[in-house]
């Protein structure tokens, strides 16, 4: 299995829009977003509907088409777009109900949905500390 980049990518995003308006720009397209990223602006696109759907990003249409930010870098948490581009939890239990005649297959949904419930919560405490204000002064601050 490999590890799931969306959260980094739409964080990435976001960071980047966030600076580049700053500098002075009033929108960023996806073309420009995806060379940062090193991705596909298509694949922009897609997360960049989810964000403005959970009301993180906004775009424009016609001349001077392009995405902003809905709110500040400093209102925006980690939590706040793992929210928007995660759609469950982190782990989830079988997708097919084990042998409930199994010792390990009648208890293994119970003992780790408990240890599961601990993680998911530690997650979204240590995301919601950060912002994306915290992530930009951390980027800024390795160049």
């Amino acid at each position: 299995m490999s590890a799931n980049s969306r959260l980094t990518v739409a964080a990435h995003t976001l960071t980047w829009i966030g600076l580049y308006q700053r500098r002075g720009h009033e929108v960023a397209t996806s073309e420009q977003i995806a060379t940062s990223v090193n991705t596909n602006p298509v694949v922009i696109r897609r997360l960049l509907a989810q964000l403005r759907k959970a009301g993180l990003a906004d775009s424009r249409r016609g001349a001077g088409a392009g995405w902003t930010l809905s709110r500040d870098l400093s209102l925006i948490t980690l939590l706040d777009v793992y929210e928007a581009v995660e759609p469950g939890p982190v782990f989830a239990l079988h997708p097919a109900t084990p042998d409930p005649e199994c010792v390990v297959g009648h208890g293994i949904a119970p003992a780790l949905a408990a240890v599961y419930d601990g993680i998911e919560a530690a997650l979204r405490v240590e995301l919601a500390r950060t912002t994306l204000e915290d992530v930009l002064h951390d980027v800024l601050k390795a160049t």
